[in-house]
């Protein structure tokens, strides 16, 4: 049996750890029952449960006998989304020379992947003005989508969306032209 993994954490036969998230982090979670409470919130740290009536303290469990108790539970979690940014010149809908090199590898990295939902956000700096600035993010986003269409990438879901300069990546004040706030955001779930 496996409690719900985005508390990082499974069951099996009587006890619970809790897992790392993929990000590196932590976080906690609470057992309570007839016996009281037992808090585990360090990677691999974990406690016995069940109908026995009796409850050790938090104890560590060894990879090994994750590996061994949740092969399982661990073999069928989907696969994590992936993230990628692109980078535009100022202004406009092109990709920055950085991005014009990388941009093959994120749609192959997409492609392999498989069918997949994708979301496409468009963002700008804050030079234009926020009603040009949502046009040009929704403008960005259109011309990644359609770079995805072009090279016949399988989705299940395309969304695209413009936050403008709205979600700053850096925040600065209005006016302020900063060329990692210029990009596109892509989620492939």
């Amino acid at each position: 049996m496996c409690l719900a993994l985005v508390i990082s954490g499974c069951a099996t036969g009587n006890y619970v750890v809790l897992l790392e998230s993929p990000d590196g982090t932590t976080g906690s979670v609470v057992i309570e029952d007839a016996n009281g409470q037992t808090r585990l919130d360090r990677k691999n740290q974990g406690t016995n449960i069940g109908p026995s009536g009796t409850r050790s303290g938090p104890f560590e469990v060894t990879e090994a006998r994750i590996s061994r108790d949740f092969a399982a539970a661990l073999a069928a979690q989907p696969p994590l989304p992936q993230r990628f940014q692109l980078h535009f010149k100022i202004g406009s809908a092109d990709l920055t020379e950085e991005s014009e090199r990388t941009i093959d590898d994120v749609f192959e990295a997409i492609r392999l992947r498989g069918p997949s939902a994708v979301s496409v956000i468009g963002h700008t700096d804050t030079l234009s003005g926020a009603r040009w600035n949502e046009q040009l993010g929704l403008i960005r986003a259109k011309a990644v989508a359609e770079l995805l269409r072009q090279r016949n990438i399988e989705v299940i879901d395309l969304r695209i969306e413009s936050h403008g300069e709205r979600n700053l990546l850096i925040k600065t004040a209005d006016g302020v032209s900063e060329p990692r706030n210029r990009r596109v955001e892509i989620s492939v779930r």
